[in-house]
């Protein structure tokens, strides 16, 4: 029986696209024999994810867990909502998520690192499920937030399983209030931010490029009204600052009660907790954001197939 060295391994990989583990067992079963490996991955239909890494992916999951006062949020996509109901694909994200919360959010570590329960790692679970499942997918982006004393709080939008769904947030609320403060207002703010899609925690945290650009679509409205130069500057500004309180966490309207200031609900729990509460960070991932998606007329692949 010929020696299967690392390099062979790593050559027939490259081309099927199959896992480490199944690529190892193809050598072995063929005798180091890698035409004969190809075709023993392809009867066994695990050298299919290769031809579907070109696919767009942009359904799937976005996962969400906490961990004492860590807290992880993960999307793993695919090309279609079908496999969001997928027990394999269900697990397979709530574990990567797991994972992220001790690993961290650099997707290249977490794809480097062991999958639980497996020989191979998250890189190579996540072929298999490509070859067994039958469509591309990929783990897209990981973001923690993590508080140093008081609570981390994750939410999910359009629920699929429990810490699965659309949309996932976590909230980071600093503060040594008890858990029964901290939990209750860092869900509603979690729903709020789900909803509201805040940029920023306040306005200084904004992005200087998107300031800058409300800053010349409001130059451009207020040029056309005519008006002297002096009220032409206030009229800007007023319109910058307009953006900032909308697109800012701290100043946003908060959508449970459509009225108060997120700060200001933020400080009234204070005051009923007798002890500072600060948000210290958050994150909203949702699902497919910033993917352009592949439009298909099906209508022609239909005329197309029938030779019309």
């Amino acid at each position: 029986m010929a020696e299967v060295t690392a390099a062979m391994v790593k050559d027939l990989r490259e081309r099927t696209g199959a896992g480490m583990m199944d690529c190892k067992k193809a050598l072995a079963e063929t005798s180091g024999d890698m035409e004969a490996a190809v075709d023993w991955l392809r009867t066994k239909g695990l050298a299919a994810a290769a031809k579907k890494a070109g696919r767009t992916a942009a359904e799937g999951l976005v996962g969400a867990v906490v961990s004492g006062t860590r807290g992880a949020v993960v999307e793993v996509n695919s090309e279609t909502d079908f496999v969001a109901k997928n027990e394999v694909f269900q697990e397979f994200v709530k574990t990567v998520t797991d994972m992220a919360v001790t690993i961290g959010d650099d997707v290249v570590a977490l794809l480097a690192a062991s999958y639980p329960g497996s020989d191979g790692n998250v890189q190579d679970k996540l072929t298999s499920n490509i070859a067994t499942i039958g469509e591309h997918q990929s783990l897209r982006r990981a973001a923690l937030v993590e508080v140093s004393q008081g609570a981390v709080t994750a939410y999910v939008h359009n629920a699929a399983a429990p810490g699965l769904g659309k949309i996932g947030v976590l909230v980071g609320l600093e503060s040594s209030a008890g858990a029964d403060v901290l939990e209750p207002l860092g869900k509603q703010i979690a729903m709020h931010i789900a909803a509201a899609n805040p940029l920023a925690l306040d306005a200084d945290g904004l992005d200087p490029a998107l300031v800058e650009r409300e800053r010349a679509i409001a130059r451009e409205k207020a040029a056309a009204s005519g008006k002297p130069a002096e009220i032409v500057e206030k009229m800007i500004e007023g319109g910058v600052r307009k953006f900032a309180q909308e697109n800012a966490l701290l100043t946003q309207i908060f959508v449970i009660d459509g009225k108060s200031k997120v700060s200001d609900v933020v400080a009234a729990a204070a005051k009923t907790a007798g002890a500072p509460i600060a948000i210290k960070g958050f994150v909203r991932l949702q699902l497919g954001e910033g993917i352009e998606k592949e439009e298909k007329d099906f209508a022609a692949e239909v005329a197309a197939a029938a030779g019309v």
